[in-house]
C-alpha cells in the first residue's frame, strides 16, 4: 500500500461533550464521549445497518450505549474483561437494573457509609455493582484500578461527593434497564470476540484497547486489565470482513503498527480531562466516510 494512504491527517475540531447525551453511569478515564459525533457518521454512512455492533473493550460502554439508544446496529454487543466494571453490565443488562437505581438513591452516602461498603467482603454479583459504581465516583478520576485513592477537596469543596450524583446516575441506570434487550454483555478477552465475527461481513466493531502499545503506555496506570497483545489485536483486525474503528493515542509505534498491517490512518482532535486539545489517532481498512479538512 502507498505511503501517502497512510498519511496521519489532522480532521475535525474537538467535539464538545457537554452536546453529547450521557447515558455511561461511569466516569470512565479514557472515555470516548468526544468520539460519539464521528462514530454516528460512520454508521450512516452505510447502506445498511449492521446486524451487530461489538465493542470488544467496553469499560464505561458510551460508544455502545449510543448506539443501542439511537438504533444504529440491530444489536449491541459489549465486551469487559475487568470483573468490577462487568458486575455493573451484568446486574444492569440481566433485569437488575431498577434494583441498583434504588440502591443509589437511598444510599445515605457520608464518609463512614463509603468506607464501609468499600471494605466490605460481600462477594454477591449485585454488591460488587453497587461497590463498584461508589468507588467509580469517590476515586480520583474515576480510576478504580490498584493504586487508585478516594477524592479529597473535590468540585467546591464538597470532598468525596463532588461526583456522587444519585438522581443522575439512577436514571441513567434506568434508561439502560428500559433497552437492555437491544444489548447483550460478555464478560471476557476482547480479542476472543473479535477472532470470533472477524467473518462476519455485518458486524462493525469499535475497538479501544487500553493505550500500553506505545511508550506513554497511559493505560497502564487506569485499568486493572491493562496488557494486551496489540501485534495480534491489529492482526485481527486486519482479517475483519465487516468493518471496523479503533482508537489510540498519537504515537508513532501506532502508526507502525497500522503500516505493518496495510491499515489507514487518521488523526481526530480531542480534548482531555483537563480541556487542553490533543490528537488522537482514529484507524481502519478505509475512511471514505470521513472527509478532510
Amino acid at each position: 500500500m502507498n505511503d501517502n494512504n497512510l498519511r496521519s491527517v489532522s480532521t475535525h475540531k474537538a467535539v464538545n461533550v457537554a452536546s453529547v447525551p450521557m447515558w455511561s453511569p461511569f466516569r470512565y478515564p479514557g472515555g470516548k464521549t468526544w468520539l460519539v459525533p464521528t462514530v454516528r457518521r460512520w454508521l450512516r454512512s452505510k447502506e445498511r445497518k449492521p446486524s451487530i455492533f461489538i465493542e470488544p473493550f467496553a469499560g464505561g460502554g458510551i460508544i455502545g450505549l449510543t448506539v443501542a439508544f439511537e438504533k444504529l446496529a440491530d444489536q449491541v454487543l459489549m465486551v469487559e474483561l475487568d470483573d468490577e466494571i462487568s458486575a455493573v453490565w451484568e446486574v444492569i443488562l440481566r433485569g437488575g437494573g431498577e434494583w441498583l437505581a434504588h440502591e443509589i438513591r437511598n444510599f445515605d452516602f457520608n464518609l463512614h457509609s463509603v468506607n464501609e461498603v468499600l471494605a466490605s467482603d460481600n462477594t454477591s454479583l449485585e454488591s460488587k455493582a453497587f461497590k463498584t459504581i461508589l468507588k467509580n465516583r469517590v476515586y480520583h478520576g474515576g480510576i478504580i484500578a490498584p493504586g487508585s485513592g478516594m477524592i479529597k477537596n473535590g468540585e467546591n469543596g464538597r470532598g468525596i461527593a463532588s461526583r456522587w450524583y444519585p438522581s443522575t446516575l439512577s436514571k441513567r441506570i434506568l434508561s439502560i434497564h428500559h433497552i437492555r434487550d437491544q444489548i447483550r454483555f460478555i464478560q471476557g478477552d476482547g480479542l476472543e470476540i473479535i477472532r470470533e465475527y472477524e467473518g462476519n461481513s455485518s458486524a462493525c466493531f469499535f475497538i479501544d484497547p487500553p493505550y500500553t502499545a506505545s511508550k506513554k503506555r497511559a493505560g497502564a496506570r487506569l485499568y486493572k486489565f491493562f496488557e494486551v497483545d496489540h501485534e495480534l489485536l491489529y492482526s485481527y483486525a486486519s482479517r475483519i470482513k465487516g468493518d471496523f474503528l479503533m482508537t489510540y493515542d498519537d504515537a508513532v509505534e501506532i502508526e507502525n503498527l497500522a503500516r505493518q498491517h496495510d491499515l489507514l490512518v487518521r488523526k481526530i482532535k480531542m480534548k482531555n480531562t483537563h480541556h487542553a486539545e490533543m490528537d488522537e489517532i482514529l484507524i481502519s481498512s478505509g475512511f471514505a466516510w470521513l472527509p478532510e479538512n
